[in-house]
């Protein structure tokens, strides 16, 4: 774990957090008040931001740490980001909002706006985690 994967990692985690809040508090905001009944009371919503937080850097770490996992990308390294941000969404949001939605009263117009939007951010996750290369190595030092 070197410097350039805590780096990757915490940027991955900030993104997912803009991510998530432009899905979760500005796209999905107007089918969440119209649920407000099933949710915390805001002030106890707020209280809870801590764990909030520690989600989004648990999951920019994982997909860092497993993206450095993965063998470099012989082709587009595009497509293979996307690919591995399909992966997780699939292994992760996808059934997660599936099974909210089985065990809660959300409508199922809720839970498919979810998973689309998740399932973008995540491709979107995987598109920047292979753009920022957590597996490439520093340069050698130049010889004297």
């Amino acid at each position: 774990m070197d410097k350039r994967f805590w780096i990757c990692g915490f940027t991955i985690s900030a993104t997912a957090l803009a991510l998530g809040f432009f899905v979760h508090g500005l796209l999905l905001r107007d089918d969440y008040l119209a649920l407000a009944h099933l949710f915390r009371p805001q002030a106890d919503a707020n209280a809870q931001v801590g764990w909030i937080l520690l989600a989004y850097v648990s999951l920019g770490l994982a997909m860092t740490w497993l993206y450095r996992w993965l063998p470099p990308p012989h082709r587009s390294k595009r497509w293979h980001g996307a690919r591995f941000g399909l992966a997780i969404a699939l292994v992760s949001f996808v059934p997660w909002h599936l099974l909210a939605h089985a065990g809660q009263p959300f409508p199922l117009t809720l839970s498919l706006k979810q998973i689309v939007f998740d399932v973008i951010a995540m491709l979107l996750l995987g598109l920047l985690l292979a753009w920022l290369q957590p597996h490439r190595r520093p340069l050698a030092p130049a010889p004297d």
